[in-house]
């Protein structure tokens, strides 16, 4: 370790700082399936020769996993890759998936479907990512990798030739008004001869990394749903263990994408959620309130009534698929996992693609640092991980390709449902044409003259419930005293642009309520901009969906955000 020296701005004044400097082979950012698949395949690939790679994972959350949110009905081939006794070895996939149901949701009904072939879930396991994740984190930690939770990345250290050279921490100990609190630590930079960005869907750190090398093409983008979940104990006489339902259909119009999903786990446990796609363009819609309407359908009250909720979360998730992927590689590191975009979106999985490019990316890093002795002299390109991705990962998006892009025809839900079983039943994908998405989500939203305001129902607190009583079953928590993490480029646009344009949606698209528009006090009979962000639950649908992306999400200080529990 060597220090460093930065310069940094406290108010009007410049100070020299030092910023320790920690040496690494790998560094991988984000200890989610994606990281710690990297992590542990490095490792294995060196005790297998005998040999010697030091690797470091760092993650956000406060421990591994407390950030991890999926449904999750999951496949199992990466993780046998790495560990093909991971039962005799205990992992937490405790539920096989047994029965795969399809349903169709009027307001009042529940309409049986044919089953997309893509959905299948045999052999499948419905777990909790969250505990499988943590589950992963010890087993990279027994093979010798240091795992940093509670740090939070939140800076790329490019070297003079342009090419990527590690991370810096942010610092701890910082007021929110930026000022130096006797407890202030400045961050430690992380170098490596490799950097693998696995901070999962839209990543802080990805998406300025993926502007400044312009890994997209010109005219390229991502698009994201948002997926919100509850864990609850149900009825034993209502549990079934292993069925996987999928619904489509109500609480959602014809022109809004997404659907449902009911996951029946071990011990009498049931995962529940709603995925709404974030194109959508009624600003008035509120996908937490659309998930309250979806439990207060017929269907799904009768399994929750008598049941407890155990747990709530929400996360952004990519949609894009192959339309959307930016280039994985570039000088000095790699993008792997959701921060690439690797979900199928008909299948509803991305877990075995985010390990899988874990596995891949972290064999063309050992190939270059390990066996060819690569890194010293010249950044390290890793151009067999996008040639090994190209022959396992991409063909499984390519044949899905176009799915999810086909629900933006005039005919809505209906013509991408016609569309999608004609391809995945019949054609799967072999069709000499590609099918691109619109607009990004943020500019498909619409003026709110053009629609008309939802009457959401009141929640009854036995299945629906309000925003604050769902976050606090999320264990989020920030130091109050720390610069606020949501960063809005332009103070006034929101009260200026959004409010009277789009009815201020900020209030409605974010799961937390973390935003909102309250009575100023300084100018009666006005308002202003409210950001709450001790309620912010690390989605990051603000910065996709914000129609004027104003605001811009960023790490707040290492170990803050959700505690989340069997999600």
């Amino acid at each position: 370790m060597f220090s460093a020296t930065r310069i940094i701005q406290d108010d009007a004044e410049l100070a020299s700082e030092p910023r320790d400097v920690m040496e690494y082979d790998v560094v991988i950012v984000g200890g989610g399936p994606a990281g710690l698949a990297a992590s542990i395949r490095l490792k294995q690939q060196a005790a297998k020769e005998d040999k010697e790679i030091n690797v470091v994972v760092v993650e956000k959350g406060g421990e591994i996993g407390a950030h991890t949110l999926s449904g999750a009905c999951i496949e199992v081939g990466p993780l046998e890759e790495l560990f093909p006794d991971w039962k005799a070895q205990g992992a937490p996939l405790n539920q096989p998936a047994l029965h795969d149901q399809m349903k169709y949701l009027t307001k009042n009904h529940a309409l049986p479907m044919p089953h997309p072939p893509q959905m299948s879930n045999a052999g499948n396991y419905i777990v909790s990512l969250s505990n499988v994740v943590k589950w992963l984190g010890e087993k990279a930690e027994e093979l010798g990798v240091d795992i940093f939770p509670g740090t939070a990345a939140s800076e790329i250290i490019y070297a003079e030739d342009g090419s990527v050279r590690g991370i810096a921490t942010n610092d701890a100990g910082v007021s929110k008004e930026f000022k130096q609190k006797a407890s202030y630590t400045p961050g430690i930079e992380l170098h490596g001869k490799v950097t693998l960005f696995a901070e999962g869907c839209h990543g802080s750190l990805t998406k300025g990394l993926i502007n400044k090398l312009k890994l997209r093409k010109e005219g390229q983008f991502q698009t994201y749903g948002l997926g919100i979940k509850e864990v609850w104990e149900v009825d034993p006489k209502k549990h079934s263990p292993g069925d996987v339902i999928h619904t489509m259909g109500y609480p959602l119009d014809y022109k809004t994408y997404g659907g449902g999903f009911i996951y029946h786990m071990e011990d009498n446990k049931v995962s529940l959620g709603l995925v709404v796609g974030l194109d959508y363009q009624n600003p008035y819609l509120s996908p937490y309130k659309e998930f309250q309407r979806f439990k207060a359908h017929p269907f799904v009250t009768n399994l929750l009534k008598g049941g407890r909720v155990l747990s709530y979360g929400a996360r952004a998730l990519t949609e894009g698929g192959i339309q959307s992927l930016p280039k994985l590689f570039f000088p000095g590191g790699a993008l792997i996992g959701d921060t690439a975009g690797f979900v199928n979106v008909p299948k509803i999985k991305g877990t075995h693609n985010a390990m899988k490019s874990g596995i891949l990316a972290a064999d063309s890093a050992y190939k270059a640092i390990v066996s060819n002795g690569l890194g010293d002299s010249a950044p390290i390109v890793l151009s067999d991980y996008e040639e090994a991705f190209n022959n396992s990962i991409y063909k499984e998006l390519y044949q899905v390709r176009n799915v999810r892009p086909s629900f933006h025809s005039p005919l809505g839900i209906w013509g991408g449902m016609m569309w999608s079983g004609l391809d995945t039943m019949f054609l799967k994908g072999r069709v000499p044409f590609t099918f691109q998405h619109p607009h990004p989500d943020h500019a498909m939203m619409q003026p709110a003259a053009m629609h008309k305001p939802i009457d959401y129902p009141k929640p009854d607190n036995e299945i629906t419930f309000d925003i604050l009583t769902s976050v606090s079953r999320t264990g989020t928590n920030h130091a109050e005293d720390q610069p606020v993490h949501l960063r809005l480029k332009d103070q006034s646009v929101e009260i200026k642009e959004n409010l009277p344009v789009y009815a201020g949606p900020e209030q409605r698209f974010c799961p937390a309520g973390v935003y909102e528009y309250v009575d100023d006090e300084a100018n009666p009979g006005k308002k202003r901009f409210q950001i709450n962000s001790q309620n912010c639950i690390h989605c990051k649908t603000c910065d996709i969906k914000d129609p004027a992306q104003n605001i811009n999400w960023t790490v707040p200080e290492g170990g803050g955000g959700p505690q989340y529990v069997d999600t």
